[in-house]
């Protein structure tokens, strides 16, 4: 496992060099001048001239480019042309509110969403299986927005269940968890979805095996057959899914913490695009790249774990 851990780190290289150079030429190619920005709209020409050239603006492109790179190696991530504090203690401030939100997102959407396709494999064509495959095109096809928008107006305004602004405290606490109820179930519910189709695919192709007949012929009772032996062997590639779609929240993320003003990285994100601030937007993107990657990484691991014969390849 620790090979396969130590190849997936070199396999990221080339990928975090591309991030780099993207957050890079998101100053050169972005509408407006930087120094403009950090001056502000009524400073004098010789002023935004004097920072062009404090900010290195004025030097070559690859001498700019040399020259990030040797700061973000040394963790130096820049200052916040809008708060002036370090981008690193904005970023640090804002990864345990999103940390917290996928936990919470993730926590009950997997064992739900595993759950639901296992039934419908057991009862494939009931209208059990028919209504999770309902739910479950219903949660790939809604965009997140639009069901952010309706559990707010449903569990939000009219029955007032849950705050839907802010977030409350730390996911421990009780006001933590009932701000953070709302944006976590609204990312869960575009997460079941494929989840449970996946696993019902994969159950349906597993329940058609040699060792599941024999378990069968054995007189072993149907639920120790479903769950110990076509259960397990089933989700290999439900695991690869949800690797993919877990870094595919962090999209969803950006959307839901701006709809709910959750202060996590996606809706600083959004903010320091929005007011041109970009250091800090070229640190979110270098936060979300390594987040996709860690992820990635955790599920190349458990996949080695469940099934060995990957581990030599």
């Amino acid at each position: 496992m620790i090979d396969t851990a130590v190849r997936r780190l070199l396999q990221s290289i080339p990928v975090l060099i591309g991030v780099l150079i993207l957050g890079f030429l998101l100053i050169q190619l972005s509408p407006g001048d930087p120094a403009r920005v950090f001056a502000g709209a009524m400073a004098p020409p010789e002023v935004v001239e004097q920072i062009r050239e404090q900010m290195g603006l004025d030097r070559p492109m690859l001498v700019q480019f040399w020259a990030y790179l040797e700061r973000v190696l040394q963790g130096d991530l820049g200052r916040s042309f809008i708060s002036n504090k370090t981008v690193a203690s904005e970023l640090g401030a804002a990864i345990v509110p999103t940390l917290e939100l996928m936990f919470a997102c993730l926590v009950w959407s997997i064992p739900l969403g595993i759950a639901m396709g296992t039934l419908g494999a057991v009862w494939r064509g009931s209208f059990l299986d028919r209504a999770i495959m309902a739910f479950s095109v219903a949660g790939v096809s809604l965009p997140i927005f639009f069901i952010c928008l309706l559990l707010i107006q449903l569990l939000g305004v009219k029955w007032q269940l849950f705050p839907f602004i802010g977030r409350g405290g730390p996911l421990w606490t009780l006001e933590g968890l009932r701000h953070i109820a709302l944006p976590a179930l609204s990312l869960g519910l575009i997460f079941i979805g494929p989840v449970a189709r996946m696993t019902r695919s994969s159950v349906l192709e597993v329940l058609k095996l040699d060792h599941v007949r024999t378990a069968r012929s054995k007189g072993l009772k149907e639920r120790r057959v479903i769950i110990k032996h076509a259960l397990r062997n089933a989700l290999l590639p439900v695991i690869t899914l949800v690797g993919l779609q877990a870094g595919y929240l962090l999209g969803g993320a950006v959307v839901t913490e701006t709809i709910f003003s959750y202060p996590g990285i996606g809706r600083l994100s959004v903010g320091a695009i929005l007011s041109a601030d970009y250091p800090l937007a070229q640190g979110c993107i270098l936060v979300l790249a390594l987040a996709f990657i860690i992820i990635n990484m955790i599920v190349d691991m458990l996949y080695a774990l469940l099934d060995p014969r990957v581990q030599g390849k």
